[in-house]
């Protein structure tokens, strides 16, 4: 409410008895460039209620100049384009409000009726069908790591328990993790390698290939303290990614066919319906 009084005393600084005019239209006219008008309307919600005055005066003298450049500018265009070039930009507008009404239209249609439920054998059913699609543009490994100090209490329990990696062993070192530097134990997903490069500063181009060898174990050590690597699984660049990396695109996938089916069919009985009730006629 202050800064919209601001406006009003921006708007009545400005006036001095020439800057409203009393014409039929009953709002209140702020601006006006040959027969185009801006309104208090159009500017009453420019500044927040945190804005000070000062700001608020800058924003709203701003906003008025630009609008009255700009104004200028279309009006010099419809004095000096031709009428051709006119009726084709007025095409032009009429078509993107239509694709605007349109889309926004089918769109929460679509929203109301479609199901974005993809099953697990929907999914398999896609990646069988287009397998050979889904090839790896970068490596990916299924792995687990610890960073520890060197001097940890039980480094070689650790050690132990993290190779063997059992039920039991799992569980205690999740217990014991608040002593790990960092850690990831959860082993059974496809992750990038490029995102172990950034994560695990020690990896190098000298020792990056040891986490493209599966089964492997690797330690590490540096200056902050020891790392311990179990690779489990690798798949190499150019080979056909497992489905349970790529099923969310899958999914998203199944779901963009589900709409456009969806809005082939909405198109349809729109003009069937259209039709049968007289709203749409062709005339021979």
């Amino acid at each position: 409410m202050r800064n919209k009084i601001y406006i009003v005393f921006l708007v009545l600084s400005f006036s001095s008895c020439t800057f409203f005019f009393k014409e039929t239209d009953d709002r209140l006219k702020v601006a006006r460039v040959n027969d185009t008008y801006l309104y208090y309307d159009d500017i009453k919600d420019l500044v927040s209620e945190n804005t000070s005055k000062e700001d608020s005066i800058l924003l709203v003298q701003n906003y008025i100049n630009r609008w009255a450049t700009q104004q200028l500018f279309v009006d010099g265009a419809m004095l000096n384009l031709s009428e051709s070039q006119q009726a084709s930009f007025n095409k032009l507008v009429n078509q993107y409000k239509n694709d605007l009404y349109t889309k926004a239209y089918i769109e929460a249609l679509v929203k109301r009726s479609i199901d974005t439920t993809v099953t697990d054998e929907e999914s398999k059913m896609y990646y069988q069908a287009n397998e050979e699609v889904f090839k790896l543009n970068e490596d990916l490994i299924k792995f687990r790591y610890v960073h520890v100090d060197e001097n940890i209490i039980d480094f070689n329990k650790i050690e132990q328990k993290f190779k063997r990696f059992n039920k039991s062993d799992k569980k205690e070192l999740d217990s014991i993790s608040v002593q790990f530097k960092s850690y990831s134990l959860n082993d059974s997903i496809w992750i990038k390698v490029s995102q172990v490069i950034n994560k695990i500063s020690i990896i190098t181009p000298g020792n990056k290939n040891e986490l493209l060898k599966k089964s492997n174990f690797v330690q590490l050590k540096d200056s902050l303290g020891v790392y311990l690597m179990q690779i489990n699984d690798v798949l190499l660049r150019g080979d056909t990614a497992p489905l349970e990396y790529v099923k969310p695109t899958i999914d998203q996938i199944v779901i963009n066919q589900r709409k456009l089916e969806l809005i082939k069919q909405l198109e349809k009985d729109i003009t069937q319906d259209a039709i049968k009730n007289k709203q749409f006629e062709i005339y021979n």
